[in-house]
């Protein structure tokens, strides 16, 4: 090894901690979308199902929001999040690194509902698509719509088929 050359470990590691927080957020804006995709467009696909098995996916985007968490942490920030109030909470996420991690916040937990949603629609056999194209966009309209679309097939499953129903004894 050359003196003062960096390894390729550590070059990664000086470029990662050089990052701004505009390409933290635009990296884990870009790092979710596969996940949806997938989940979206090839559900039943094997490596779908590979990849949506593990948390791995999670535990990266939650470092990435506990690093934008750590360098937004002010004690002013810290009082506004111990005694929020709704004029406080709009003011901090108008300065960038706060909005940045509340955003990574929304991706994980948005992605952790699409995966539950998803797992749901292949354990069921429930229909998911139109739920997770509305996760990604707005989180809690496509968990919603999750939940109406599984009571529906609920109860429409759950009902006799009529031809083939056996008949009631007021029926007869």
């Amino acid at each position: 090894m050359v003196p003062n050359q960096l390894t390729i470990g550590e070059t990664i590691a000086v470029k990662v901690l050089m990052m701004t927080i505009s390409q933290w957020f635009t990296l884990a804006n870009v790092f979710v979308l596969p996940f949806w995709a997938l989940m979206i467009i090839l559900p039943k696909w094997d490596w779908t199902r590979r990849l949506l098995t593990s948390y791995l996916p999670f535990v990266g985007l939650a470092l990435v929001y506990i690093g934008l968490f750590a360098v937004s942490l002010t004690p002013e920030s810290a009082k506004v999040l111990a005694n929020p109030t709704l004029t406080d909470v709009a003011q901090l996420f108008s300065q960038e690194k706060i909005a940045a991690a509340a955003w990574v916040h929304f991706l994980v937990m948005d992605l952790f509902v699409g995966r539950w949603i998803y797992w749901e629609g292949q354990r069921t056999g429930i229909w998911t698509s139109h739920s997770l194209i509305l996760c990604v966009l707005v989180g809690p309209v496509g968990l919603l719509s999750h939940i109406m679309t599984a009571a529906i097939a609920e109860r429409f499953t759950l009902l006799p088929d009529p031809a083939t129903a056996t008949p009631t004894p007021s029926e007869e």
